[in-house]
């Protein structure tokens, strides 16, 4: 798994770090029972502050994507469907939404929006 953070997006690096690990277990990239790289070498590897890669950890394990046992590190927690479920259907409700704002600034009609839409469903 290979994480890039990036200075110039709005997001916080540790939302950066949480989000391509959301994505890489969503994807299926990482498995079930996979090892993460501690939060020690993952801040040294990114050049962070390993405060910021606790906080990305604290915030997947909290969301259930990630567990952390004692004494030897975090691991991708078991799969639970509807929950990745959801958070797909939340990331797609938040690019959605961007787009819509978007679009909204450029006057575009929800019509041309529902075509765009249907273009890009369809690959063309």
């Amino acid at each position: 798994m290979n994480i890039i953070i990036s200075n110039r997006s709005r997001d916080p690096i540790y939302t950066q770090i949480e989000n391509r690990i959301k994505s890489a277990i969503i994807s299926g990239e990482l498995q079930e029972g996979d090892a993460l790289p501690s939060m020690r070498r993952l801040a040294k590897e990114l050049r962070i502050s390993m405060i910021t890669t606790k906080r990305a950890y604290e915030e997947l394990e909290k969301g259930g994507f990630i567990r952390t046992v004692a004494g030897k590190g975090c691991y991708v927690a078991p799969k639970n469907l509807d929950f990745l479920r959801e958070a797909h259907l939340k990331e797609m409700e938040d690019a959605l939404a961007l787009a819509l704002e978007k679009a909204k600034i450029c006057n575009v009609e929800i019509s041309d929006l529902h075509a765009m839409l249907d273009m890009i469903y369809k690959g063309e």
